[in-house]
């Protein structure tokens, strides 16, 4: 298939779904999307078909790292494999998913073999930037490569590179660790400047919890991936 596989890990997004997948569908260098209802209560995996996505269904959440894997497991067993690699996808992008074509644009013109998307966030945040600063300073002190913006869950990347990055760090250390496993192989790593903008985490508890299990998480990615004395 010509073009990337996208794939959207998504829970209870309904309401930014269709115009995320819209958009996405929309671009050239685009072969599938596969969206990964992971646990929704909504109608997420409806929708997603309507949209003209294919649907990987779980009826347990087993985290975002679990999603992406069974995303592109999917592809790869059933002949949905884009020839120029994979593109992670947050469903809450919406429709400034038009802005996505220069990060696609990194990998298909072979300029990086990770591009990572620099985006902004659509409303207030809630946190005070701990979990950032933790893996940005874990990817430089491991790398010698400081990221702006090391949690960034969109990406594209050749498929070598998946290979490289996987299995996949638990939960939400994903970002994290894959910077640092693809560094470490020695692939090109690059940020794009793109226009897409996402959902900001809050002030609620919801917000709280999620930003506490993101730090528990890039903490235990770090674990296997120490500093090198050298």
């Amino acid at each position: 298939m010509e073009g990337f596989t996208v794939i959207i890990p998504a829970k209870d997004e309904a309401e930014l779904l269709p115009a995320t997948l819209e958009g996405v569908l929309a671009r050239r260098h685009v072969a599938a999307v596969i969206v990964v209802d992971d646990g929704s209560q909504d109608a997420t995996a409806e929708l997603a078909r309507a949209g003209g996505a294919t649907v990987v269904g779980r009826e347990r959440s087993n985290g975002k790292a679990g999603a992406l894997m069974a995303g592109a497991d999917h592809a790869l067993r059933n002949g949905l494999r884009g020839d120029l690699g994979v593109v992670l996808l947050d469903a809450d992008v919406g429709p400034s998913i038009d802005g996505i074509d220069p990060l696609l644009e990194a990998v298909a013109q072979g300029r990086a073999d990770l591009a990572i998307a620099k985006y902004v966030a659509r409303g207030a945040g809630g946190g005070r930037g701990r979990v950032v600063r933790l893996a940005r300073g874990a990817i430089r002190d491991r790398s010698g490569w400081e990221p702006d913006v090391p949690l960034s869950g969109i990406r594209a990347m050749t498929w070598p590179a998946w290979e490289a990055v996987t299995p996949l760090a638990r939960g939400w250390g994903v970002e994290t660790a894959m910077t640092i496993d693809a560094l470490t192989a020695g692939l090109r790593v690059i940020e794009v400047e793109t226009t897409m903008t996402h959902r900001a985490t809050g002030t609620d508890l919801r917000a709280k919890v999620h930003r506490a299990r993101q730090l528990i998480d890039v903490r235990l990615a770090l674990r296997s991936r120490p500093v090198n004395p050298s």
